[in-house]
């Protein structure tokens, strides 16, 4: 089923001019019931203007009536044109203002932690341009020395099932190319939060590789000598004229 037109603020208008329950606004809307009882606790879409979905064509005031008497009632989107493929992002994801001067760091966060994501990956996760993930890539941003990365779902920009996806996808590519993978790449199979709190592995400088199996413990010393030998016995050979006499 698609999305109305203008899905959160719609949810707004619902819960503030119905009785619906959470999870009938959440499934007309295609958003999260949580999200939708954070709307009505006034913590999530703060100063969202509702968009009324009758006015707008998009739902009948039948609709709202069945529903409000009946909680297991599904409301049924009008057919809009307009609002077909509404759940599609198209084109690069739009950042607020306010989180705009953090897309370098998360972009930094991606290519240090990511770098099997492709640059369009990025892009889309963030909202940015490939110019701009390239410059950091190749450390020539002009920022990069007070740059650090930050994780972009914890600086809002993306969702950690998006990133995840994101992360899947690459991956599968890569094996579907024919490309061995590191123990490091099969870690990012698994989600971000629980790579990162995984430990590096001890590994040997490359100057020294092949070298595993070296050691100076006492075991690989000289075996030491008997002390009953001396120097005599060396030199203590059977005599020459001994051996003449057993042959004649």
């Amino acid at each position: 089923m698609n999305k109305p037109l203008m899905a959160k603020a719609t949810a707004v208008w619902l819960v503030d001019n119905t009785t619906l329950s959470f999870k009938q606004i959440a499934d007309f809307c295609g958003m999260h019931e949580l999200e939708v009882q954070g709307i009505a606790d006034g913590d999530v879409a703060v100063g969202v203007k509702g968009f009324d979905p009758v006015a707008s064509n998009q739902l009948d005031a039948s609709e709202i009536e069945k529903g409000q008497k009946d909680p297991r009632y599904k409301l049924k989107l009008k057919h809009n044109p307009a609002a077909e493929g509404e759940e599609k992002r198209r084109g690069p994801r739009y950042t607020p203002l306010s989180k705009r001067q953090d897309r370098p760091n998360a972009i930094l966060w991606l290519v240090k932690f990511h770098p099997e994501l492709a640059d369009a990956q990025i892009a889309k996760l963030v909202g940015t341009t490939k110019p701009t993930i390239a410059s950091i890539r190749e450390r020539t941003h002009w920022n990069i020395q007070n740059m650090q990365p930050i994780d972009p779902v914890a600086l809002g920009l993306c969702r950690q099932s998006e990133l995840d996806a994101a992360v899947q996808k690459a991956a599968k590519k890569k094996a579907a190319e024919g490309g061995a993978m590191t123990d490091d790449e099969r870690r990012k199979l698994l989600s971000t939060e629980t790579s990162l709190a995984m430990s590096d592995e001890p590994r040997l400088p490359s100057s020294i590789a092949g070298l595993e199996n070296f050691s100076l413990s006492k075991d690989d010393e000289e075996p030491e000598q008997d002390d009953n030998l001396d120097a005599d016995s060396f030199f203590n050979l059977p005599d020459a004229d001994d051996d003449e006499d057993e042959d004649h």
